[in-house]
């Protein structure tokens, strides 16, 4: 009887993940569509956006100002029906300015109390807007919330909504007055998504569609429990013994010891076992928004850089010579 059980179910498990499969690309699809009427020509950097959130990660934007890095954080909240706030990072801002702070009540009776205000990071999609730009202490506060998706006030530990995602903004230039961000907390960031400038045709469309009389405005088209139930089934999608490999074989070739010979000797460090769970996170995200049940060695390849460019760094004699993070992962991906 119970040798008989076992199939069965699996079965069943197979039918429950192609049935919520089905209602999930729908739901994605219409998504991925509203967010395209709104940001126009950057349909790779919505796609890695939209990755992000469907693994439960948290995305770094790193782009020049003026290329709707905010916009498309705002858009994201509205169409995924998500509550978004906006924090704008600066030198002065203080951890509690983040997290929040107690505050001393006096009732009726003249009895006083500590009571709790919540912090902007308590929503479900927070924008910080040029993080690199606050103190390595207010930084160090939100790399909790972001890893372990709770705040310590005074001792006390404050549970963050579900599902909590931090899209976060940085600026290449003007780097007077900025902290860069240190490696661990920039290896708390699932990928990080370089936006660039639109082409010919989109900025034309730009030009026409956002300086008339009306502008476009996102629309919801999910809500938070169809948003989680996209997460729980990213998380369920199968991966195959190749891409596995594949992935193992781009993350371990891309470290210092032990990696790809050619690449060894310049890089100064590499990606951790972090990039690997990352990247098989991602893989079956992109697989999903693009009407798949099962990711590929192309996903793979497709989300090597964004994985891994913020996990690496080359030695300044590799860097002397011309060579670039962007270009090593290109030559290890190349060989999958």
């Amino acid at each position: 009887m119970a040798q008989g059980a076992g199939p069965a179910s699996t079965t069943s498990l197979d039918d429950g993940i192609v049935a919520t499969a089905e209602t999930c690309l729908a739901a994605i699809g219409q998504a991925r569509e509203a967010i395209h009427g709104v940001i126009f020509g950057q349909e790779k950097i919505v796609d890695l956006a939209l990755i992000t959130i469907l693994a439960g990660g948290h995305g770094l934007l790193v782009g020049l100002p003026g290329l709707a890095k905010t916009k498309l954080v705002e858009t994201l909240g509205t169409v995924l029906g998500l509550d978004a706030r906006r924090v704008q990072f600066t030198p002065d801002l203080m951890p509690s300015d983040i997290l929040g702070t107690e505050i001393l009540d006096e009732d009726a009776e003249r009895r006083r109390s500590f009571r709790f205000v919540k912090g902007p990071v308590f929503t479900q999609l927070l924008m910080a807007d040029e993080i690199n730009r606050a103190s390595p202490r207010t930084q160090s506060a939100l790399l909790q919330a972001m890893q372990e998706h709770f705040v310590s006030v005074a001792g006390e530990r404050h549970d963050l909504p579900r599902p909590f995602h931090v899209l976060a903004t940085q600026n290449p230039i003007e780097q007077e007055g900025t902290y860069p961000l240190p490696e661990a907390q920039l290896d708390r960031f699932l990928l990080e998504i370089d936006v660039g400038y639109p082409d010919r045709a989109a900025e034309r469309r730009i030009l026409i569609e956002t300086t008339g009389v009306e502008d476009t405005h996102a629309r919801a088209v999910m809500n938070t429990e169809q948003l989680l139930t996209a997460q729980r089934l990213v998380r369920r999608l199968p991966v195959g013994d190749a891409v596995v490999d594949a992935i193992l074989d781009l993350v371990r070739s891309a470290r210092p010891e032990g990696g790809d010979p050619s690449v060894a000797k310049k890089l100064l460090w590499g990606p951790g076992p972090r990039a690997s769970q990352a990247l098989t996170l991602a893989v079956r995200a992109r697989a999903l928004i693009e009407g798949r049940v099962a990711p590929s060695v192309a996903d793979v390849k497709a989300l090597a850089e964004p994985v891994l460019k913020h996990r690496m760094a080359v030695t300044f004699a590799a860097r002397a010579d011309g060579e670039t993070v962007t270009g090593l992962i290109g030559q290890l991906a190349a060989k999958l």
